[in-house]
This record gives structure tokens, sequence and C-alpha cells, in this order.
């Protein structure tokens, strides 16, 4: 059964960083893509980044080029994103999302088919 823990979440002051973590267990890790959504109050869920499988490659959405980064350590069937200098906006819940095995490098919710619980960041002006 696969299993994606997010933690890392908080409330910080704007210009904060954090550091989120997506801990994967059950069925394949290194031959998926990975991927972090963002859902706010009252709005859809929307792509923030995604790594693809053996590191092929990463992409970002715009609002958050330059602020967060995400990486992936397939030794330990973790996925990690680096938030730097938050601001308000980027207040909502994160979810850790995995691909089918050789998923592409998608920006859509349907390239992923399982989904964390997902972690609270709230940023304070």
């Amino acid at each position: 059964q696969v299993q994606l823990v997010e933690s890392g979440g908080g409330s910080v002051q704007a210009g904060g960083s954090l550091r989120l973590s997506c801990a994967a267990s059950g069925g394949t890790f290194r031959i998926n893509t990975m991927a972090w959504f963002r859902q706010a109050p009252g709005k859809e869920r929307e792509f923030v980044a995604a790594i693809g499988w053996r590191n092929s490659g990463t992409l970002y959405a715009d609002p958050v080029k330059g602020r967060f980064t995400i990486s992936r350590d397939d030794a330990k069937n973790m996925v990690y994103l680096q938030v730097n200098t938050l601001k308000p906006e980027d207040t909502a819940v994160y979810y850790c999302a995995r691909s089918r095995p050789w998923g592409d490098l998608g920006r859509t919710a349907d390239t992923y088919n399982y989904w964390g619980q997902g972690t609270q960041i709230t940023v304070s002006s």
C-alpha cells in the first residue's frame, strides 16, 4: 500500500523559509515522478513543483520559480520542497503526490495517482 506522509509545515512571517518533507512507502519510488501541489482556502488545488524519476528534470509553477526548490533522495524514498522568501499568498495546504511508474513531468493532477494528507503553511505579513 502506497503512503505519502508530509511534514515540515508551520506558521512563518513573510520572507521566512521552511523545508517540507514527504516520506514515501509502499510500491515504487525511484521510477516515479514526484510533485508538490497546494490548495489555499476557497481555491482549487494548484501545481507547485515536480521532479522526474532518476532526477530527469524539474518543473516549477511560475509563482514559485526562484524561491522554491524540489529535490529527492531515492535512497531514503524522500522528496523535499525548500520554500524560501515566503509570501502571504503562499499560505495553503501543501500536498505531496506520486505519479504512475515512469510518469511524465506533469503540471496536472491527473499525472499523479497517489496523494498525501497535506501539511499546512501559513505566512503572515
